[in-house]
């Protein structure tokens, strides 16, 4: 099979030849900058210029080299680096979306590349910080730190707002055909040079958007105590999330295989809120917005990512149309593996739940991670529905050798009819 097909018999729950594998398609399967040039360090990879893609999380952009070597079968469509070996074909894509880069030196001292458009400022004692646009602090990585996090004033867009009256100036931007011209032309050039299943981010949250937009605090007091605020500030980004989908979905829906919604509905112990807030809030707008993606792209799978856990919201979550959850934090309460698998997996694609991030990716052996990526594939990957990865993003500090465990034991447990231990 092809990589794009083996996903695509994986999402209809059937068993392709091999498991299909991730890494680094979205915001949440990939590799820390400082923790990718550790890892070039180890397997002697001098030649490759590290590209710094989410300065937020500090993420690197995995080469195709990388991508060969883990036998990834998903892209992501916002990808610079051509997924490519020919070189007449790379030439092209890079001139067309490899975009600009500068020198940026990584928390850890080691090099990468940035975007020119990323251009913090140094505060005077070995760390950085930006500022919104109106002057606020916005974000901050002080010296020693690994990430840019939000600043000590913060940044709500509606966070001085009081009433519904409040609002009369306030409505969610919304996107035209003509806008996702370049992103279309992209997706077709990869749809047809490459065999990688493409996966592109539309976002669609309505939880983070109202916590971005109120402040975390604010927005859970809302819903709480003041419904007819909340109600009205998911009611206008519900509105405009449809008419987006419904814009960005006709437009690259003959391109694209996986859509990924994102709202981190999750802590480590539990949902955010109750059960029955998530269902009387938010589950509405959700299902409006995945439905609304769906009608305008039915054969293009509905991946939701979501933090933390999440099981007792999961039948909401199928009944909105998510076809493909991630990360599969089974760290968490209440999300052990073969419980969700045997109650879910035959209604979800599991994407993730391949090693645990929080604590045997980084302090286990080698041989421990690969025990554990084989286990892992056990139980999710019988009768197709599962897509290989870690648990979130691999973080600074994890062993070189622990990630190519991982990989390792994920590529040769990952043929069908599949082991069992």
């Amino acid at each position: 099979m092809t990589s794009r097909e083996r996903v695509l018999t994986a999402f209809s729950h059937k068993e392709p030849d091999m498991v299909p594998i991730d890494f680094g398609a979205m915001g949440s399967t990939g590799i820390m900058a400082v923790a990718f040039n550790e890892l070039k360090k180890h397997l002697g990879v001098t030649d490759d210029v590290t590209r710094l893609c989410d300065w937020g999380q500090q993420l690197a952009e995995p080469p195709k080299w990388l991508l060969d070597m883990f036998e990834v079968d998903i892209i992501g469509l916002g990808r610079s680096i051509a997924p490519v070996d020919d070189p007449d074909a790379a030439a092209e894509y890079d001139a067309k979306w490899g975009g600009e880069w500068k020198p940026w030196t990584l928390p850890d001292g080691s090099e990468c590349v940035c975007e020119t458009s990323f251009n913090p400022e140094s505060d005077g004692e070995g760390g950085w910080y930006r500022n919104h646009p109106d002057g606020r602090l916005w974000c901050v990585m002080p010296k020693g730190c690994l990430y840019f996090d939000a600043g000590p004033e913060g940044y709500h867009q509606l966070q001085d707002v009081e009433s519904i009256e409040d609002l009369a100036d306030w409505h969610p931007g919304k996107m035209t055909e003509e806008s996702l011209a370049g992103t279309v032309e992209k997706a077709k050039w990869l749809h047809d040079n490459t065999d990688y299943a493409v996966m592109t981010g539309f976002g669609g949250s309505i939880l983070e958007s109202g916590q971005g937009l109120r402040g975390w605090g604010q927005f859970m007091m809302d819903m709480a105590g003041d419904r007819p605020l909340a109600e009205e500030i998911i009611g206008r980004l519900t509105e405009a999330h449809v008419h987006n989908a419904k814009v960005f979905m006709a437009a690259l829906g003959d391109y694209i295989q996986v859509v990924q919604m994102g709202d981190d509905l999750g802590t480590q112990d539990g949902p955010q809120m109750s059960p029955q807030l998530y269902h009387d809030l938010i589950h509405p707008a959700h299902k409006a917005i995945y439905q609304a993606a769906k009608s305008a792209a039915p054969q293009v799978a509905i991946f939701l990512h979501s933090c933390g856990s999440i099981r007792s919201l999961i039948p909401d979550l199928i009944d909105e149309g998510v076809e493909l959850l991630n990360p599969v934090q089974t760290a968490a309460a209440d999300m052990d593996p073969k419980e969700l698998n045997d109650e879910y997996g035959d209604k979800l694609t599991f994407w993730g739940g391949g090693i645990e991030t929080q604590s045997v990716l980084v302090d286990g052996t080698p041989d421990e991670v690969a025990a554990m990526a084989k286990e892992r594939i056990e139980i999710f990957g019988p009768g197709g529905g599962y897509v290989f990865n870690q648990v979130h993003n691999i973080q600074a500090g994890v062993p070189p050798a622990n990630i190519i465990a991982m990989y390792e034991a994920a590529k040769s447990a990952r043929g069908y009819p599949l082991a069992q231990s």
